[in-house]
């Protein structure tokens, strides 16, 4: 659950909150047409990790107990899936809404 909690929650969290820093403190801008929105959205589709969360957990756990690996890979996967609907539906959501669709 803290697998999924991390990548679902943490990175879209962390990514957005600096990005709302960055902007209020005039360290950068946001494009011409971006929202907080595009920004959140964009932060969500960041959970999706593989590569380094299974390294990070084989390293964790690979020693200790081989059957928490495969836990492990469930809440990546899970976190993953997850990230990538919702970021997904949220821009999907903003491009039909905008008239930007093709």
């Amino acid at each position: 659950m803290g697998i999924i909690a991390g990548l679902f929650i943490g990175k879209p969290l962390g990514i957005s909150v600096f990005c709302w820093l960055a902007l209020k403190l005039k360290w950068a801008s946001l494009p011409e047409g971006t929202t907080c929105k595009q920004i959140m959205a964009v932060g969500i589709l960041c959970g999706i990790g593989f590569t380094m969360s299974i390294f990070i957990a084989t390293l964790a756990f690979g020693s200790v107990d081989p059957g928490l690996i495969n836990w492990a890979k469930l809440g990546i996967l899970i976190g993953s899936i997850l990230s990538a609907v919702t970021g997904y539906i949220i821009l999907r959501k903003r491009v039909t809404d905008s008239g930007y669709a093709a």
